[in-house]
């Protein structure tokens, strides 16, 4: 009997401290989920408002009333996508960017103009690409060479220095650049057949 409850005490003990943590962390995720969602909401309007590249200064409060402001969500039924308008004048669309990378898949925003033909800028938001390699596709210094670039080409994404080439690959990182570039050319393909199923050439 006495080995009984050896053997019993330390079950019904691990038994407790599981329940007792895993109501804690129930808790925790319950408590927090509203915060959660908010930041992801930011970073959207953050990632949407750089694509376009209209300034904003990094607060909630002024980030979601400048992008309620100058943006408007369209639900279709293939995806979520944003119209950038002034004075009643549409300046561009910013619609969703994903495809594979060199270690999993690379999600963003691309952003182009009413005819497009130009990319106005774009914005990665996840990705697993090797830190200080592929993960530079990150910085500004490459993404910034996306903004008003000529889309008009086929491919209209080309590294230099081939022929035609209007954008640098990543020093290093060759497969997470092409990864990038393929993402885009792709896009571009798909997307101009969808702006003429939902009417949006201008």
């Amino acid at each position: 009997m006495a080995k009984k409850k050896q053997v019993l005490y330390p079950v019904l003990f691990m038994v407790l401290l599981t329940a007792a943590y895993t109501f804690i962390l129930a808790f925790i995720n319950e408590s927090t989920i509203e915060i959660i969602e908010a930041q992801e909401e930011l970073r959207l309007q953050k990632s949407i408002l750089y694509v376009f590249d209209i300034p904003f200064e990094d607060d909630q409060a002024t980030v979601n009333k400048l992008f309620n402001e100058q943006l408007e969500e369209v639900n279709s039924e293939e995806m979520t996508y944003y119209v950038y308008e002034n004075n009643g004048t549409v300046d561009g669309y910013a619609f969703p960017l994903t495809g594979n990378g060199l270690w999993g898949s690379i999600s963003g925003y691309i952003a182009l103009s009413p005819d497009f033909e130009t990319l106005l800028g774009i914005d990665f938001v996840s990705h697993s690409e090797t830190p200080g390699l592929g993960g530079r596709i990150d910085e500004e210094a490459f993404k910034e060479q996306f903004r008003e670039l000529d889309a008009s080409g086929n491919p209209p994404v080309v590294y230099r220095p081939a022929s035609g080439g209007n954008v640098d690959a990543i020093t290093g990182a060759t497969l997470t650049s092409n990864s990038v570039s393929t993402i885009v050319n792709n896009f571009m393909t798909n997307i101009k057949i969808f702006a003429e199923e939902e009417n949006l050439y201008e």
